[in-house]
This record gives C-alpha cells, structure tokens and sequence, in this order.
C-alpha cells in the first residue's frame, strides 16, 4: 500500500528511457518526479521516496524530503498567492496550497504560520491554518508525567508559551522556567512536567528526577578542575547564568551543588563554587 503525503519505500519496477517507475507488488506504478534520479538504478532497487499527486491528478514520487508530511503541523512561508489561496514552500518544487476556505485570514507572502498538512477529498495535499480543531487542550492516557516528546512551540501568553505537543496536544512552558530563547515555529525535545487536575498540560525543557542531578554533579566536577577548582556560580547566582553554564535550571543546579556539598567534595561560598 501507498502512502500519499507520507515517506515510502517503493521498489523500482520499471525503468523507461528516462523514466523511472516505482511500486509494491499490490500498488500501481508511480513515477519518479526527480529531475536528477539516483544514479545507477536497477530494476529491483528500493528507494526511500515521498509519494504525492502531481498537477494531473496522477501519484508521483521523490527522494527530496519536505519540511512536513500528512498530520504533521508545521510552521511555514507563504511564497506566492492566486486566486486560489496561498502557497507555501515546504521543501518541494511544487508549492503546498492553503485554499481560501482553510485561511482565518488572508494570509501574506513571506510571512509564516501554522499549518496542519491534510489530504483533501480528492486525495490531493493541501494545508489548514484552522489547526485548533485537530488539537487537543486536554491529556489523554497516551500521555504521562516524566514522558518526553516533540513540541512546535506557538504564540506566547501572559503566562509563557504555547507549544504544541506530538501534533495532537497543547502545553504551556511558563516564563520563569524557561532558561533560554524560544521563537514560533521551533522544534524542541521536552517532558511532560505535569497533568493537572483539570487535565491541562505543563511542559519543562529539562527532565525531571535525580538523575538529572547525578548526570549534572559529573558536568560541574569537571568544570571545576578545569577551572582551577573554582567556579564564579552559586545557588545565588541568576538563572540565566546557570543556564548558560550548564543548559539547566537553577532548581537543578542547586540540588547538584547540594549533593557534592553533602559528599564533602565542594565548598559553597556567596560568590561561587570551589573544590575541596
């Protein structure tokens, strides 16, 4: 079976002039759109292709990888506008259409947005800015404290930051725990930090757990006699210092500091850290 809008691996069976066709033994032919094919293909190759309908109407198939597939959300340009809708570049020569009816608003060349790649009723690949409806604002049992996932952050809020979680959920990074930049459209590893009663979903750029701290205490025993066996940081020392230190929180790194202290291995002064 075929996947449209979706990655493959489709077998040549056919090679013609300079046509190259590509199958399974229950599919139909597909042509191989690239303009440069793989060089050295024989009858009998499997070939790792993104499948998609053509202007025509008829499949076709390419070894470039788009910026998004069917179901996934992603943030992208608009590079031109008819009087059909938008269009937006997503890695393929032929641009992703956002019909008019799929627009909260007219949307803007050389601008981005969130969209959500769809298969349309002829089973043409098309895109939605109206991605509210396929995302969830609650938990449900796929999800887990402690779980880590894939988030495309979104807008910010007086709170901090959406983002949206696996293409299916929306979560919230708050201001004052998060310790470094984020910008729309960027892609991060995350965890879940916690489900709330109300089943709303808080997220954390780091994992929770002391394991964290063990793998951190190593990190700051390093740099200590690396650095002479001193650091100019503490658990007085602005947040944003210690992430650019170490890419955690403060919390955390005050827990490492705690348990080297308790090992006897450093002494905590006001103004840093120091070896004993």
């Amino acid at each position: 079976m075929i996947n449209i809008g979706k990655i493959n691996q489709l077998s040549v069976v056919k090679i013609q002039g300079a046509n190259i066709y590509l199958g399974s033994p229950v599919s139909n032919k597909v042509l191989l759109a690239d303009k440069k094919p793989p060089a050295h293909c024989e009858v009998g190759d499997t070939l790792t292709v993104f499948v998609y309908t053509d202007g025509e109407g008829h499949l076709a198939a390419t070894t470039t990888v788009p910026l998004a597939q069917v179901d996934d959300i992603a943030y992208l340009k608009v590079a031109a506008l008819n009087y059909v809708g938008a269009f937006l570049d997503w890695g393929l020569p032929k641009n992703l259409l956002v019909p008019f009816s799929e627009q909260h608003h007219e949307l803007e060349v050389g601008k981005s947005y969130l969209v959500k790649v769809y298969l349309d009723d002829q089973q043409r690949l098309a895109a939605t800015t109206k991605i509210d409806k396929f995302i969830s604002d609650t938990a449900d049992e796929e999800l887990s404290e402690g779980q880590q996932v894939e988030l495309l952050i979104g807008d910010k809020t007086e709170l901090g930051v959406k983002a949206i979680i696996n293409n299916r959920y929306w979560g919230m990074l708050y201001t004052n725990e998060l310790f470094q930049p984020v910008k729309k459209g960027q892609k991060l590893t995350a965890y879940i930090k916690q489900i709330r009663e109300d089943s709303k979903i808080d997220l954390s750029l780091q994992p929770a757990g002391y394991g964290k701290v063990l793998s951190l205490t190593d990190t700051i025993l390093a740099k200590l006699k690396a650095n002479e066996g001193e650091l100019k940081l503490s658990d007085k020392s602005p947040p944003e210092a210690i992430y650019a230190a170490f890419g955690v929180s403060k919390k955390v790194f005050k827990q490492a500091i705690g348990a080297l202290y308790k090992q006897e291995l450093i002494d905590i002064e006001k103004t840093g850290i120091r070896l004993r």
